[in-house]
């Protein structure tokens, strides 16, 4: 029992936890804050709300390097896993018109895909989802704030707004949810300027058209695979391996499958450069990793899907005392998610080794909510301790 929230929270046993339950100070504006309104953020601030807390949110997008910016609900909800699944269905609808002849169906000898019109739709889906997540909050009384947030101290965040409008929040506890964004190689010339990520690629007003996939991870793949069956022209750059960090034998199924179905694979070849021409298209310029040879195409967009990084670089951690993975970027949790600073916890794709991307949504962990709940004032005598014990059993049948 005594290891349930060691260290941190100087937590001694019972007597300890009951002790910490009846000392809510009420000298902050808020129970917590939680920084970052995606899939681990939303869960978290919904459930403390829930077991009592006084909740803020802030959430604020930075536009892309291409202008494409978002609303409330994270990665997932915007670019990623809801537009992409949307995606992938329009694929398998043009498949199964192409299955449905074979079945008796009368179907035209050609059949063409609107992006214009899959994107709109995809696009007006997710804004309900936006407007879904702030009515939630808003029925949790959860306050939402569309501010850009950073830490000042343990128990004081800055939200800054679109104009430049500066809030100071003081909060009890500090919930650090941020998530990550795709990296661009900015050692080679003309990513950046001429390139796209997965943060534009369901955003797009047009086609794409003839597209370079760099990079081989789940990201790139799952984009390539949409991309081929709505029937545009699409190539993946791999230098080394699919899937690195994946079983190698499913990888190898995974490409096998989608080179059967269309989409074509340069392996072992590193780009070096991409121009952009007086006729609107790129040319990428790559070299073979084996020869040593270079060689050119042209493409109509290149999408670069060569890893993430945590959006923890302007949150001021460095000041507070903060851990980070230097490598990474990403913050050093224990296994409640608490930081190497009190009251400041943080999950999702910032932190480490705990808990990664989509997943933050259904394990913020139910350790930071038993810190939470034993913070909130004992007005109902014993019955927050039983919650309390309620949930650790809980977590002892989940973890055995």
């Amino acid at each position: 029992m005594a290891a349930l929230c060691r260290g941190r929270h100087r937590w001694k046993g019972l007597k300890g936890l009951l002790v910490f339950t009846r000392n809510f100070t009420g000298r902050y504006d808020y129970d917590l804050v939680v920084i970052g309104g995606g899939s681990g953020g939303l869960a978290c601030s919904k459930e403390a709300a829930q077991l009592g807390q006084k909740v803020a949110v802030l959430d604020y997008v930075e536009p892309t390097a291409k202008g494409t910016k978002w609303a409330l609900g994270g990665t997932c909800v915007n670019v990623g896993c809801i537009p992409k699944k949307l995606m992938h269905q329009a694929a398998l609808l043009g498949t199964a018109i192409k299955d449905a002849k074979k079945y008796g169906w009368q179907m035209p000898e050609t059949v063409h895909h609107d992006w214009a019109t899959m994107a709109e739709a995809v696009q007006n889906h997710v804004r309900s989802l936006n407007w879904g997540h702030r009515v939630q909050l808003q029925d949790k009384k959860v306050k939402y704030l569309n501010l850009k947030g950073s830490m000042l101290d343990e128990h004081t965040v800055r939200g800054l707004s679109k104009a430049g409008k500066e809030t100071i929040l003081t909060a009890k506890n500090i919930v650090i949810a941020t998530g990550g964004r795709p990296k661009y190689p900015t050692q080679i010339p003309g990513a950046v300027e001429h390139g796209i990520t997965s943060d534009d690629i369901f955003w797009l007003k047009r086609a794409p058209g003839k597209t370079l996939v760099v990079g081989a991870s789940y990201v790139a793949l799952e984009c390539a695979g949409f991309l081929t069956g709505i029937g545009l022209d699409t190539t993946v750059m791999v230098r080394s391996v699919a899937l690195r960090g994946f079983d190698q034998q499913m990888a190898g199924l995974v490409t096998d499958y989608m080179e059967a179905y269309g989409t074509r694979f340069m392996w072992r070849s590193v780009p070096k450069r991409v121009d952009k021409l007086s006729s609107g298209t790129l040319q990428v310029t790559w070299s073979d990793t084996e020869t040593g040879r270079e060689h050119k195409d042209t493409y109509d967009s290149v999408l670069w899907a060569v890893g993430r990084a945590p959006e923890t670089k302007a949150l001021g951690l460095d000041k507070l005392g903060v851990q980070l993975n230097k490598q990474s970027g990403k913050i050093l949790v224990g296994p409640d998610e608490s930081t190497s600073v009190p009251n400041v916890y943080a999950f999702g794709d910032i932190s480490e080794p705990y808990c990664f991307l989509n997943s933050s949504g259904g394990c913020a962990s139910p350790w930071l909510y038993i810190c939470l709940l034993a913070s909130r004032p004992n007005t109902k005598g014993k019955r927050t301790e039983e919650k309390i014990f309620q949930m650790i059993a809980l977590l002892c049948i989940i973890r055995d």
